[in-house]
């Protein structure tokens, strides 16, 4: 049985993730650094406790990760794949963005990754497994005042393929680019609302709708699949066809 990290699996992407993840065979160490949002999702899968470890985990902390690799490696004995899900995002006026939220975006969600990819890789090679991390649309297109987040994912687009030719053929390595995927409903209990899409939110999209969760998670499935071997340095984007879309007003 192979054994997933999950990185912010506690809450959207993440969560989904980890239960499709667990539905499918895997097991899966699932890092959070949201306490509320641990305990709400170890309440929610003791059924698959045998399969699941819930970790605190800080990924921007090198010591925090190193011990999270080794609880994972020592619980289950291997690490086959690793998904670089956990980020955060702040909104701000250039003026009013200081240099302290710049560090904390580009320290957990590049960083991050970084540090995640280095002390889970020699384990991985053993495996011939697989890292997947989440990147964005927004590595190719902004909205105004998200300089810290936009240039984060840009810097995981370049991670991506430039720790896939370091790893392999040891370990492949991939990216998802999300478009628009509705997670309000998928927080911890205290900030969980549902968002109330609107049929133009829908039909914007080449696709018809917006994103779910799902989306990402079955793309997660396809890439760390072992029949996918082939696949590597690579970034699929799962945005109902945004970003093909030409827009004129």
């Amino acid at each position: 049985m192979q054994t997933v990290i999950v990185t912010g699996g506690a809450q959207g992407i993440g969560r989904v993730t980890t239960q499709y993840l667990l539905t499918h065979g895997y097991r899966v160490s699932v890092w959070e650094n949201d306490p509320e949002a641990l305990e709400e999702l170890n309440d929610s899968i003791k059924a698959s406790n045998s399969k699941a470890l819930v970790i605190n985990c800080d990924v921007s902390s090198e010591t925090s990760v190193k011990n999270a690799v080794r609880q994972t490696a020592d619980r289950f004995g291997q690490i086959n794949h690793l998904i670089n899900n956990a980020a955060v995002n702040l909104v701000k006026p250039l003026d009013r963005f200081t240099f302290e939220d710049w560090n904390k975006v580009i320290g957990i969600n590049l960083t991050g990754s970084f540090l995640c990819a280095k002390y889970a890789a020699p384990f991985l090679a053993e495996q011939q497994g697989s890292i997947v991390n989440l990147c964005s649309t927004r590595a190719f297109q902004s909205e105004p005042d998200t300089f810290a987040y936009s240039a984060s994912k840009g810097g995981i687009y370049a991670l991506t393929h430039s720790l896939a030719v370091s790893l392999g053929p040891d370990v492949r390595v991939n990216s998802i680019s999300p478009g628009w995927i509705d997670v309000s409903a998928l927080r911890k209990r205290a900030k969980a609302k549902a968002d109330q899409l609107r049929p133009e939110d829908h039909g914007q999209h080449p696709s018809g709708r917006v994103g779910q969760a799902d989306d990402i998670a079955r793309m997660i499935l396809f890439l760390i699949n072992d029949s996918n071997s082939f696949i590597t340095g690579q970034n699929f984007i799962v945005d109902g066809g945004m970003t093909r879309k030409m827009i004129y007003v």
